[in-house]
């Protein structure tokens, strides 16, 4: 597939010009940051470029090696906190197709989005790393890959588990999937821990 630019809506504006902010700020190469996370550093590259869009995988990876959050990451403002979030459409990027709305509030113990996930998916790493997920299907169906068992969970269905069980997430439907997704924010010194092959360009 071609890479293209992304869409400049508001989920994803300038989100490639942020993650190449924070790793700077974080006074890491290319080389090194990459290896954090599980990706090649062309493949870094071009998410900061703004040529990819990160899975949701790969965002929070990413939020994790900079000590920062996925909300910073996409551009939210820093601010008092506000207990009600409204909904809104999710834009999926025209590169891979992720799409990410935040869905709680921002600098709490965990981190809520919307997510949007393309039929096919763009990071097929397992990743491992400290912390819980919570997963709620709005539409669509999902492939969750927990270990060694596969599960599909239809619109209604939700999974909770402990994220240091390699996991992968990923569409099972034509339109793709959305989902609500729930993290806890807990840091890992190393960044993810990932197996398997990383995304290579």
């Amino acid at each position: 597939m071609t890479d293209s630019p992304l869409d400049e809506d508001q989920e994803v504006a300038g989100l490639g010009a942020r993650l190449r902010e924070q790793r700077v700020s974080s006074r890491l190469t290319l080389e090194v940051a990459a290896a954090r996370v599980g990706l090649s550093p062309a493949y870094l590259s071009r998410l900061e470029t703004g040529r990819r869009q990160p899975s949701l995988p790969v965002l929070l990876g990413l939020a994790r090696a900079y000590g920062t959050s996925v909300a910073e990451l996409l551009g939210e403002q820093p601010g008092e906190p506000d207990p009600v979030i409204r909904g809104g459409r999710i834009e999926p990027g025209r590169a891979g197709g992720w799409g990410y709305r935040r869905a709680g509030a921002q600098n709490r113990a965990m981190q809520a989005l919307r997510v949007h996930v393309p039929p096919s998916t763009q990071d097929a790493v397992v990743r491992v790393h400290p912390g819980e997920e919570w997963l709620y299907v709005t539409k669509g169906r999902m492939k969750l890959t927990l270990g060694d068992r596969v599960h599909f969970l239809d619109e209604g269905d939700s999974a909770h588990f402990d994220s240091m069980t390699p996991h992968v997430i990923a569409a099972d439907s034509a339109a793709g999937l959305d989902l609500i997704f729930v993290h806890t924010l807990l840091q890992s010194p190393g960044g993810d821990l990932c197996l398997g092959d990383a995304p290579r360009l």
